[in-house]
């Protein structure tokens, strides 16, 4: 995607009427505001002292809600993981003012002027965030890593961290992180290539507000420092999985893989951007070959994450197997409480499995509600997301009423077709008749509206 500024400010004005139209919260409720600046204030008293290990935080430069803090040691040949996660339970009770206002959201919302937080400042961004300024409670988990990248878990713990520094994708250097880092990232990979994932790590398209109050709309590739510390949490959601279906509890994170008219679709999405992809190779090992840094692999990257029918939360069912297709393994969400409302009471259950006690009856019981408020949330989230993004791109295209644009047959959609421009990341429908998928053609641009968030294109 090409870059784009925003001197007339037509995004701030977009930006603030998707806040109104998605009912993105506006602050928080001034009780709500109250019982976390108490809870913020409650002092851990069931937790070991583990501020003599060596944690550090690696997150965007901006980051200051900090759900995860790691250290890493040898063991013999496994490598040991010490997974530290914000212990948002200890401010949090289950229903008191902050619980119930988290109930309503879900997760946290993001857009290019700001979020909308799960939980207060106060603690999202303070007493619970694991910052390094100043002791914080967690819960310890403890992964053990072997050399062919298998993981399981070997305890967890609440426990009083320190962090000794909060570290930055696009600053960090070697000397910075533990020993192991690169190594148990490494391993981690191994393990996904070995096991067939198909997991795709496209980079991000953002549209990031800039130091002058404009705009620019980009793809940001993943670092190689962001895809290592993602393999931290990709090891600790796996071993805290399989250690809630061994115990028979849990709430699981699953996906199937595109049926073969998305495979087809993608095909043709791959020879509107010049991809080869041969007839003889499967979605699974194609994506496994493309670049994130290519501008056209990257925009195949992204259509496969759309292709795919979505992940969604599964509480623990007698006798089946929780399967997300795209990890190629059983997968849950427990590394980002401060975010996600489901991974708090995740982490309480491996919590208490770990130490052999019972889960609690309040833990189980949310099981059951979370996959319903959860996929409201991410389905919100996705809107919104996506809103932000068909306003970015008709500020782009303002002003280019008229131009050709080259384009290829995804999908045939009710009364059109739906295309995807070869030579940037657009997806629009189209009033025609008599294509088929892979067809190519030309399109002329008829409208670019900022205010509806629409392009609109008709065949030259």
């Amino acid at each position: 995607m090409k870059s784009l500024t925003d001197p007339s400010q037509a995004l701030s004005t977009g930006l603030a009427k998707i806040r109104t139209e998605f009912h993105v919260p506006d602050g928080f409720p001034a009780d709500v505001m109250a019982a976390a600046e108490a809870a913020a204030k409650r002092v851990p008293n069931q937790h070991a002292d583990r501020t003599a290990m060596p944690f550090v935080t690696l997150d965007p430069a901006s980051s200051t809600d900090l759900d995860q803090a790691f250290s890493i040691e040898a063991s013999g040949g496994d490598l040991l993981l010490h997974y530290a996660i914000a212990d948002v339970a200890w401010f949090v009770e289950d229903g008191d003012a902050i619980d119930r206002e988290a109930w309503t959201r879900g997760e946290t919302f993001y857009l290019p002027d700001g979020k909308a937080g799960l939980y207060p400042p106060a603690l999202a961004e303070g007493a619970a965030s694991l910052l390094p300024d100043g002791p914080r409670p967690a819960i310890i988990f403890t992964v053990r890593v072997a050399d062919d990248g298998a993981v399981k878990l070997d305890g967890a713990e609440r426990a009083i961290i320190q962090s000794r520094a909060k570290l930055a994708y696009d600053s960090v250097q070697a000397a910075d992180v533990p020993a192991g880092f690169a190594e148990l990232a490494r391993r981690v990979a191994a393990n996904e290539e070995r096991r067939g994932a198909s997991r795709v790590d496209p980079p991000e398209q953002e549209v990031e507000k800039l130091a002058d109050g404009t705009y620019q709309l980009s793809f940001r590739p993943m670092l190689q420092s962001e895809q290592d510390n993602a393999a931290l949490s990709l090891a600790a959601n796996m071993a805290i999985a399989d250690a809630m279906l061994a115990h028979k509890t849990g709430l699981f994170r699953v996906m199937s893989d595109p049926d073969a008219f998305k495979v087809q679709r993608l095909r043709n999405s791959a020879q509107a951007l010049g991809l080869s992809w041969p007839a003889s190779t499967s979605l699974r090992d194609y994506q496994r070959t493309l670049d994130p840094s290519n501008r056209q692999q990257a925009a195949l990257m992204l259509e496969i994450r759309h292709a795919g029918s979505g992940a969604s939360y599964q509480p623990y069912q007698e006798g089946v197997v929780p399967w997300h297709e795209a990890m190629a393994a059983t997968y849950a969400h427990a590394t980002a409480p401060l975010r996600r409302l489901a991974d708090r009471y995740v982490v309480r259950c491996a919590l208490a499995i770990s130490n052999g006690q019972p889960v609690p009856q309040a833990v189980t019981d949310a099981f059951a509600r979370l996959p319903k408020v959860m996929g409201r949330g991410d389905s919100r989230a996705s809107q919104i997301n996506h809103a932000a993004i068909d306003l970015a791109e008709a500020v782009m295209l303002r002003g280019r009423e008229g131009e050709t644009f080259k384009a290829v047959v995804t999908d045939l959609v009710d009364q059109g077709v739906r295309v995807q421009l070869a030579d940037m990341a657009v997806v629009a429908t189209v009033k025609a008749s008599g294509l088929g998928q892979g067809d190519s053609l030309t399109l002329r641009l008829v409208s670019a509206d900022p205010d509806q968030r629409s392009i609109v294109f008709e065949p030259v």
